[in-house]
Formats: C-alpha cells, structure tokens, sequence
C-alpha cells in the first residue's frame, strides 16, 4: 500500500512536470535563436567567452518565454477550450492544475529575470522590457488590431538587441529593420491561417473581428516586398561590407527570395503559417533553405577576411 501510494506520488509530480515542460513552449523557443544573430555578424562565433554569454542569453530567454507562455495560458484557459486545438494544452485541458502553474511561472520569472541582470544589466533591463511588453501583449494587446502583430515584430527586435547587448557589440539598424519586418511577415500569415481555417476564428481571438482576409492580404502585400528590398540594400551596403568582409553577401538573396516564396506557397497552398516554428520545422524545403542560407552567410563571411 506504501510502495503504491509513493508510485503514485512520484507519477503524479512527473506528470505535473511535464505538464510544465509542455506549457513553455519548447518548440518555440527557435524564435530565440535571433539572440545569436549579433554573434554572427559581428564574427565573433569563435570566440569562446562571447559564445558563452549568447548561449546564456538564449537559455534565459527561453525561460522568460515559457513563464509567459504558462501565464497566457491560465490568462486564456476558458477560451482555449473552445479550441480544436489549443483545447489540449495542459492548463486547458486541466492536466497541469492552476496552482503548480502559478509556481512555475513565478520561479521562471523571477530566475530568469535575476539571472538576467547578473549576466549583464543592460541585457537584464531588455530581458525585463520583453516580459513587461508580452504581459501587456498576454492581457490586452493581443485583442487590438494591428498593435498586435507590431509587438509580435518588437519581440523579435528585443532578442536581436538582447543577444547585441550582452556580447557588448552594437546593433545593426540593418539587423533591426530586417527583423521588424520579417517579424511581421510571419505574424501576419499566422493571423491569415487563424483567420481562414477556424470556425468562428473571432470567437478564439478578438482581434480578428477587426481583420479580414482581403485586410491582411493586403498588409502582407506591402510587407513582402519591403522585406525583401531591405535585406537586398543589407547585403550591397558599403558599411555591411566593411563590417562583415565581404562584397559578396548579395549570393545569399536567392535564398531569402525563395524561403520567402516558399514560406507564401505553404499559407496560400497548404493552409500553413498557424504555427511558424512548426511550418519550419516540418517543411523540408524552407528547413533546407533557411540552413544553406546560414551556411552560406559564415563561408562568406569566412571568406572574407578577419573579424570585422
């Protein structure tokens, strides 16, 4: 009876630590990577100590984005039960109890948050303005239209300053530019699939009572192109070519062209785009061409001499 009920505490606390793991997103946490973008323009991969400091970066960042994504979900959980989908998330679907998720979350923040500023404390102060702005995001920003996507976008801008911060090398405004609106891209397809494939979609999320198919179709019209011509001024810039050592990075837009062609096939084509990190992940080309892009970036850059 003993040996039964101790089995039964310890499947119960595995059980609830999954529930947890679960409730951090870890498929998510690719978005993160965008904190080691300075390290790899800055050509700065080599060097061991500034490496360290990134991966920690992208490790705290990762615990501060699966706090917010446990409070989102308590914050959302009657409404995510109306979800085909999100309906089996652990606090929806009541695997993960309300108390141990209130724990977790706090622990979380508060590592995350403390380890943060004994890093760095510029890069604790950003670390702090992305959980503030996503809170904010969780609680009201999400349900206003537009102002939603462009703090999507300004998550995306705080990891790439972030990860600049704490190797101490400075932003690119290059690199801002084409992360906001990369960034944007992607939110805006992924608001085009909630909006297309869900029934009653504007039940799920408010704000999409304020967008349209033909609306965001139009947003991502202007989107795509200044996304693309961004990063071709990027790549033939004089002062990128003076920082990065080579003339050639221009090679590498064939690559964002068709990720980017790729990436509008999957949504329009395939009802893809709900989930970005899930799109790239389980689409072998645009997985294909996201990794020759990056290969291709640090042989050029490689190439061209010594760091910038």
């Amino acid at each position: 009876m003993v040996a039964r009920t101790a089995v039964d505490v310890w499947t119960s606390r595995a059980s609830t630590l999954a529930g947890i793991v679960v409730s951090m997103r870890p498929r998510q946490w690719i978005k993160n990577l965008v904190v080691f973008a300075a390290l790899i323009f800055a050509k700065k991969w080599m060097d061991l100590p500034l490496a360290g400091r990134a991966a920690a970066a992208f490790g705290l960042f990762c615990l501060a984005s699966g706090s917010v994504y446990i409070i989102n979900d308590l914050f959302d959980a009657d409404r995510d039960r109306k979800h085909p989908l999100k309906a089996r998330r652990p606090i929806a679907s009541k695997a993960l109890g309300t108390l141990p998720a209130v724990t977790a979350a706090i622990l979380l923040l508060t590592l995350s948050l403390m380890a943060g500023f004994a890093l760095f404390p510029a890069f604790g102060a950003v670390l702090l303005a992305y959980v503030a702005l996503n809170l904010v995001y969780s609680f009201w920003l999400k349900e206003v239209v537009i102002i939603d996507v462009m703090v999507i976008a300004s998550g995306f801008v705080l990891r790439a300053v972030g990860g600049a911060l704490v190797i101490n090398v400075p932003i690119s405004h290059w690199l801002v530019m084409c992360t906001v609106l990369l960034s944007l891209f992607l939110a805006l397809c992924k608001r085009r699939q909630e909006l297309a494939s869900l029934d009653n979609a504007r039940v799920h999320r408010v704000s999409l009572q304020d967008y349209s198919l033909d609306f965001i179709d139009q947003m991502i019209n202007v989107v795509t192109p200044s996304t693309l011509v961004a990063y071709i001024l990027y790549s033939v810039s004089p002062e990128v070519e003076t920082k990065l050592g080579t003339r050639h990075l221009y090679l590498t837009v064939p690559f964002v062209l068709y990720g980017i062609f790729r990436y509008l096939y999957l949504v329009h084509r395939k009802g893809g785009g709900g989930s970005p990190t899930q799109t790239l992940l389980t689409d072998l080309p645009l997985l294909a061409c996201v990794g020759l892009w990056a290969l291709t970036v640090i042989v050029l850059m490689s190439l061209g001499g010594g760091p910038a």
